[in-house]
């Protein structure tokens, strides 16, 4: 099992992820699936650099503080990964559809 320490996050972290994926993200926001945790990045580059994994990458930014604010605990790996459990849709706002935006 991994071990990680609670860590307050910043104000805002991102998600990079399919075009396709979009739909189901908005309804039902970001699960782990077969994860461990959601893994969510400190800049739109990085979390479009994830996101060209899966194709035409979509990137939603998370409010990470309010969501912090309501109990959810957060964690920061070693390589400034940072991971929770779920982020329902109300914290969750696409940023781009477009693959050439930084």
């Amino acid at each position: 099992m991994l071990q990680f320490i609670p860590t307050q996050p910043p104000e805002l972290l991102y998600h990079g992820t399919g075009a396709t994926a979009v739909p189901a993200i908005q309804q039902q926001g970001l699960q782990k699936m077969s994860r461990h945790h959601v893994h969510l990045s400190c800049d739109r580059a990085t979390a479009k650099k994830v996101g060209q994994r899966h194709g035409k990458p979509a990137i939603f930014q998370v409010k990470a503080q309010k969501l912090y604010q309501d109990k959810l605990q957060f964690y920061c790996t070693a390589n400034n990964v940072w991971l929770v459990d779920h982020v329902p849709p109300q914290y969750l706002l696409l940023l781009t559809l477009n693959p050439s935006a930084k």
